[in-house]
């Protein structure tokens, strides 16, 4: 607490800093925020990244959860591992806020763009989304890009063991949420991407992860549970498709910047 004087009045002003700055001040804390922003990660892998010991990482971590701005999932390959995630969207909500709290001038609106940056290129870049089925959460993620950039990103979707189709629910959920028509999809296997270079691979599945191919220089996990995974056609199977789209399309707009970097479109030129 301190005394703030203005002109001939004084208060007695407790200044305590707005939640996401005290959590993301601290120079591990925001290591490992600025780590996850790139993609979905095990603890082990967070060690390795910022080289500290595991249980100050996990200490922070743990901090992070707490305060709402990282998540954590059991991985759908390997039950002992978990999959930690920065929640985008409560950042974005999180750090406008924090502008708020210094200056009423300082709020803003704290939605990504959904279209690219501004300017042409000899060549588009090229993303790859990679899951078990290719049947659900890929194709979804495709069609997502493909809308969000009006086509000026190459997106493709392929899957490890490829389902015989796409999954009529994930069709019905683009088309009721979105507008687009997924109907007649074939689904395709990775090798018949084989000698095709994507300048981001993105791998949805944790098990699609730990067998996926070398396609391109940037490769992202998105750790994803598979809502197809409850069996058989019914309402609650949908109302998964309907939470697992709206998780990807929000990861997709919160990828489409990253997409327009210059690092990003420096790495894709021939």
């Amino acid at each position: 607490m301190y005394r703030r004087r203005m002109g001939s009045r004084a208060w007695d002003v407790a200044v305590a800093p707005p939640e996401f700055i005290r959590l993301a001040a601290h120079p591990l804390r925001w290591r490992l925020l600025t780590e996850l922003a790139d993609g979905d990660y095990r603890v082990r892998e967070l060690v390795e990244r910022v080289g500290e010991p595991q249980n100050l990482v996990s200490y922070h971590l743990r901090l992070l959860r707490d305060g709402g701005l990282v998540t954590a999932r059991r991985s759908s390959f390997d039950g002992r591992d978990t999959y930690y995630r920065l929640d985008l969207e409560r950042c974005a909500e999180a750090l406008a806020a924090s502008g708020a709290a210094l200056h009423p001038a300082l709020r803003r609106d704290v939605s990504p763009p959904c279209r690219p940056v501004a300017g042409e290129r000899s060549r588009r870049v090229a993303v790859l989304f990679v899951c078990t089925g290719n049947s659900a959460r890929s194709p979804i993620a495709e069609a997502l890009l493909r809308h969000h950039t009006a086509g000026r990103v190459t997106a493709a979707s392929a899957g490890t063991r490829p389902k015989p189709q796409v999954h009529p629910h994930a069709v019905r959920v683009l088309r009721e949420s979105f507008g687009i028509d997924l109907s007649g999809r074939p689904t395709q296997h990775v090798d018949d991407l084989a000698g095709r270079r994507f300048d981001h691979v993105i791998t949805l599945c944790d098990k699609a992860r730990e067998v996926c191919p070398e396609f391109g220089p940037r490769r992202v996990h998105w750790s994803m549970a598979d809502p197809g995974a409850a069996g058989d056609t019914g309402q609650a199977d949908y109302a998964a498709f309907q939470h697992a789209a709206a998780d990807i399309d929000t990861r997709i707009r919160y990828l489409i910047p990253v997409l327009n970097t210059p690092e990003t479109v420096a790495r894709s030129e021939p």
